[in-house]
């Protein structure tokens, strides 16, 4: 992972832990892998990779048990809410750059059905 320079790395792991949870990558009720195993996944101190998961558990993504290690929530509606308000903040970025460009819904909209198309054509 390229981490981006402007932006604490906690927080990007945070992103990343959590694309994982709704992307299903990291599956319901699922255990998380170790402070020290992301870790060395990501090339970046332990005690940054615990900030993240800190910040999951406290949003109610993961929950840990003493003991026995962090798990990925089991309640699909929490992954919903947190899937479509990653959603919303993207769709709403999206719309923000296109205004921008000057293009109109109709020309968005197509563009959008375009590239959506050809990515499922790539896969």
């Amino acid at each position: 992972m390229d981490f981006d320079e402007d932006k604490p790395i906690w927080l990007q792991l945070v992103e990343e832990f959590s694309r994982r949870i709704a992307s299903g990558s990291w599956a319901p009720g699922a255990k998380v892998g170790s402070v020290r195993e992301l870790a060395a996944e990501f090339g970046v101190n332990p005690n940054t990779v615990q900030r993240a998961l800190t910040h999951l558990d406290e949003s109610g993504l993961t929950t840990t048990e003493r003991t026995v290690g962090r798990f990925v929530t089991s309640d699909p509606s929490h992954v919903d809410a947190m899937r479509s308000q990653a959603a919303t903040r993207f769709v709403d970025d999206l719309v923000a750059a296109l205004r921008g460009l000057g293009l109109t819904y109709a020309e968005a909209a197509t563009l959008l059905i375009d590239r959506w198309d050809h990515q499922q054509e790539e896969s």
